[in-house]
């Protein structure tokens, strides 16, 4: 069985020309796989292994407690070094075949409560730089837009007197997206009274600008944020998605349509956007376990 393994890992050295990194990797998952049939099973060569065999693996793993990514990896090594085999005419069949790759768990997405949005938005618009912060973050909550969306705005995509913005999301695909009052007010602010003085002189058509007056990176946004989040008082951590995140969540808590929320997301599968019901349904039990005096 040894040799099998060696002959295997020239194989993606010489052949398939993977680093030793990932053929280090390819290493541990087999050298586990062997371990347990010639153990556990007390195989003497791979020509015996059944999908029987592997399915005890795999289950070995799970009562372990290693996580659905794990055992899915470790899986497709399994598949790929039977497929060897048989290429190699070492065994005359592959146990693996039909076995399914267990579903990865889909984490649900960190959100906002309303009075952290309430608290993140509370900042004031002292002076052109804290008008524009308080422009963007009421605008990534108004409109879920993605960070990346965010900074790539123009001026013309902003249309405040009919209260939309356009934006082109992945896929140059272009959606309307309305717009609230009060991210309408702090982006009329900033247009009046900030990005004119950020901007100076330069001609651009960017709508937000550092203070250089050139157009805002991701990484400049992502600085904004963490410095807001730290000065009003959330712990919490955040990233530009949390925001987009808790547009989504709130919206379905208070009863909008799904397929609205998801055109408003520019997600193309609507299974994308049913991830925030379940958001909301772990929310709802939170509550309940929180405020039932007999939960």
């Amino acid at each position: 069985m040894n040799d099998a393994l060696q002959d295997f890992f020239h194989y993606l050295t010489v052949e398939r020309g993977l680093s030793p990194n990932t053929i280090q990797s390819y290493s541990r998952d087999l050298t586990q796989y062997q371990t347990f049939l010639q153990k556990e099973i007390e195989l003497t060569d791979w020509d015996s292994v059944s999908r029987t065999h592997i399915m005890k693996f795999m289950y070995s793993l799970n009562d372990k407690g290693r996580s659905t990514a794990t055992i899915a990896r470790l899986l497709s090594s399994v598949r790929l070094f039977h497929q060897f085999l048989i290429r190699e005419k070492v065994t005359s069949q592959d146990p693996s075949l039909h076995i399914e790759t267990p579903k990865k768990e889909r984490k649900l997405p960190k959100v906002l409560s309303s009075e952290e949005v309430d608290k993140l938005l509370s900042i004031s618009a002292k002076d052109p730089l804290t008008s524009r912060n308080k422009a963007m973050l009421e605008m990534l909550y108004a409109t879920g837009l993605r960070v990346s969306e965010l900074v790539s705005l123009k001026m013309g995509d902003l249309h405040l007197s009919m209260g939309f913005v356009r934006c082109l999301g992945k896929g140059s695909k272009e959606r309307i997206i309305p717009l609230g009052d009060m991210a309408k007010e702090a982006l009329q602010y900033y247009l009046d009274y900030g990005r004119s003085q950020l901007v100076k002189q330069k001609a651009t058509d960017e709508l937000f600008v550092n203070h250089h007056g050139n157009r805002l990176s991701r990484q400049g946004f992502w600085k904004i944020l963490k410095a807001v989040a730290r000065d009003v008082g959330i712990s919490k951590e955040l990233t530009p998605h949390t925001l987009r995140h808790s547009f989504a969540t709130h919206l379905l808590e208070n009863g909008a349509d799904l397929r609205a929320v998801q055109e408003m997301l520019g997600h193309a599968d609507i299974s994308t956007t049913q991830i925030y019901t379940q958001v909301s349904k772990t929310r709802l039990k939170d509550v309940y376990r929180s405020f039932h005096p007999r939960a």
